[in-house]
């Protein structure tokens, strides 16, 4: 996706193992320990934007789900701060903040491939004598379920000799194609797809939309696709919506919502 190898970074929360593969070509790279926030993602994501990087390389964001300072950690942590610890109250906090994230990761500048840590996937059922048993299901990404769905394409690695398949497609390139190994022409296909892409206009939320977003998010775990559907929001929609519920508003938003919630303006408009 580029010819240029100082124009890659990885941000390494592997333990730096990005650096054992060295000999490929002069690349950049970004150790990240704990805490794995999603605050320490985007830092380490504008890091890289501002020094010119056209591909970025996240390896891998099954931290940010699983390991100190991520998502699940932030829904514990908030449930333990209610006087009635529900965790699926605390999820409609968190939701917001994780679907910011995942806009600010899919609206950046730079082209982003991101990896995840894999694990045995059990299904729990009874048997005819009704006794609990579990059956193993192949494996399945460590990371929030449905994510695969936000991404324009999705690789499965599916054995040790790097044969992938794509199980989530919206460039239609690879999209029922056999087993294959990743390769330069396959970066090709990819970057000569994407600068064909056409921008969508700019269009404020209406009220209505807005309210539905709200009403979404206090009913729990919802994927970006679903706020999109419910709603009736064009990507440009989604884009400000998630850039204003992933972080703390100013004085001024919080006026502004204030008289959203009266219903005396629009959102967003000033």
């Amino acid at each position: 996706m580029t010819k240029d190898w100082s124009k890659i970074a990885v941000i390494d929360t592997e333990n730096a193992s990005a650096s054992l593969y060295s000999d490929l070509g002069d690349y950049n790279t970004i150790e990240l320990s704990a805490p794995y926030s999603p605050e320490r993602y985007i830092q380490a994501i504008e890091t890289c934007e501002k020094g010119g990087m056209e591909v970025i390389i996240i390896d891998s964001l099954s931290h940010l789900w699983e390991a100190e300072g991520g998502f699940l950690q932030m829904v514990d942590q908030e449930t333990a701060r209610m006087r009635t610890q529900n965790s699926y109250v605390a999820w409609g906090k968190i939701t917001p903040i994780y679907l910011g994230f995942l806009r600010r990761l899919l609206n950046s500048k730079c082209h982003i491939i991101t990896t995840t840590r894999r694990k045995q996937d059990v299904l729990i059922g009874t048997d005819e004598k009704g006794k609990m048993t579990m059956t193993k299901a192949g494996t399945k990404e460590i990371m929030r379920e449905g994510f695969e769905y936000e991404l324009t394409l999705n690789f499965e690695i599916i054995n040790e000799n790097h044969y992938t398949k794509a199980s989530k497609d919206r460039t239609g390139l690879f999209a029922n194609s056999p087993e294959f190994v990743i390769d330069q022409e396959a970066g090709t296909r990819l970057i000569e797809w994407a600068d064909k892409g056409i921008e969508e206009p700019k269009k404020v939320l209406t009220q209505a939309q807005w309210q539905k977003t709200k009403e979404l998010l206090k009913s729990g775990e919802k994927t970006l696709e679903q706020v999109q559907a419910v709603c009736q929001l064009t990507e440009a929609q989604l884009d400000e919506w998630a850039e204003m519920i992933s972080r703390e508003p100013t004085e001024e938003e919080r006026l502004h919502n204030d008289n959203i919630e009266a219903g005396t303006v629009k959102p967003f408009e000033k």
